[in-house]
């Protein structure tokens, strides 16, 4: 069965990150990708140059509307943007049963530009936190969740990975994908907590400057491999090498002028490269 995966998040016009970034990651991945539109951006690959909200209420019809019809075996979260969008989507989601929530918080783009008001910071930490099944934020979101400062080694990622799992729901398995790109050195560890086990995920840093929405695709592939039945801890072990060999074969595509986009489809276009179309 090919498992229905929804996002909910915000629309990049370059395909770079948000929903775009997110359902071609689930279909790269062997999942349908369903989409609720929670933020409208004017982005391209150097900036955020505008943000239209979506209002809360019509986010909630949304949500309402495709899950009274459709099956959704995952569901990732990202932009949310607004305190009022952060309760509706929070509100909506505490009344469905949900096997997996993968919760991106997504909080600045690639670009520097914040997609996270500062109000609405309390909000993703009391009204989602607790929902997710899995959280995956970076080192600078991770820090702004436990209002400290980003971790700068290994030995404080543990720490903040603990202390995150520790705002989760202690009820059923809770996991913390702590992402390590912004360490300083070539290496870039994971962390993958659940309360008991803390796995590590080593990595290089790729050297690419195209490296648009990798938190999205991350997110967004993590889901999808849950919702196929993946053990946690095989899921964070096949996503993160799917977004290595992304990040990896980025160069090949040629989008904008800034921090352009992973590649996607890298595994399928290299075999439809070798058809005679």
């Amino acid at each position: 069965m090919i498992p229905n995966v929804l996002t909910i998040a915000g629309v990049d016009p370059s395909g770079g990150a948000g929903i775009l970034a997110d359902v071609k990651a689930m279909s790269a991945l062997g999942g349908y990708g369903c989409a609720i539109v929670a933020a409208l951006t004017a982005q391209n690959t150097q900036a955020v140059t505008h943000i239209h909200p979506v209002p809360a209420a019509f986010i909630g019809a949304q949500i309402d509307t495709l899950f009274d019809d459709v099956t959704i075996h995952a569901t990732k979260i990202g932009m949310l943007g607004q305190a009022p969008v952060i309760r509706e989507v929070a509100d909506k989601l505490a009344q469905r049963q949900l096997p997996h929530l993968v919760l991106d918080p997504v909080m600045v783009a690639k670009s520097g530009d914040m997609l996270l008001e500062t109000s609405a910071v309390g909000q993703l930490r009391e009204g989602l936190l607790p929902l997710a099944t899995m959280v995956t934020p970076n080192l600078p979101e991770a820090g702004v969740i436990l209002e400290t400062g980003a971790a700068e080694n290994v030995k404080q990622m543990r720490r903040h990975a603990e202390q995150l799992r520790e705002r989760m729901n202690h009820d059923g398995q809770r996991w913390v994908f702590l992402k390590g790109g912004h360490l300083p050195g070539n290496e870039t560890t994971d962390l993958l907590h659940d309360g008991d086990v803390m796995l590590e995920l080593p990595g290089q840093r790729i050297n690419t400057r195209n490296t648009h929405g990798t938190g999205c695709t991350l997110s967004a592939a993590l889901a999808t491999l849950l919702a196929r039945g993946f053990a946690p801890e095989d899921a964070a072990k096949q996503a993160k090498a799917y977004l290595t060999d992304a990040i990896a074969s980025a160069n090949e595509l040629q989008v904008g002028q800034g921090h352009g986009p992973v590649n996607h489809f890298h595994a399928l276009w290299k075999t439809t490269s070798t058809m005679n179309l």
